[in-house]
Order: C-alpha cells, then sequence, then structure tokens
C-alpha cells in the first residue's frame, strides 16, 4: 500500500511539473488517503500484533 502511495506522489509531482492542475491535486489527494490508510493499518498490528508477556 506505501507503494501505491509513492506511486500517486511521483504522478502528482510529474503532473504538477506540466501544468496539469487538475490531475496533480486528483493524484495528491489520493496518495494522501493511502498514506494516512496505511499509517492507520500500521499502528492498529503494532497495537493487535504485539504479544502478551504472561509472568
Amino acid at each position: 500500500m506505501l507503494r501505491w502511495t509513492v506511486i500517486f506522489l511521483v504522478v502528482a509531482i510529474i503532473a504538477a511539473i506540466f501544468g496539469f492542475g487538475g490531475i496533480a491535486a486528483g493524484a495528491a489527494g489520493i496518495a494522501k488517503i493511502l498514506f494516512f490508510l496505511f499509517l492507520a493499518l500500521f499502528i492498529i498490528s503494532l497495537i493487535v500484533g504485539k504479544p502478551s508477556r504472561v509472568d
């Protein structure tokens, strides 16, 4: 999922360089959503995957 975020970020940067404002904004928005989704899933996996210590 992080790979897709980077891909959309690169597409947004390239589109912005060539002056395609609408495409750049759309790709940047998708990259932003995917990044926060990846971050949330990462934090959830850290919490759920943490082994419990039994003494």
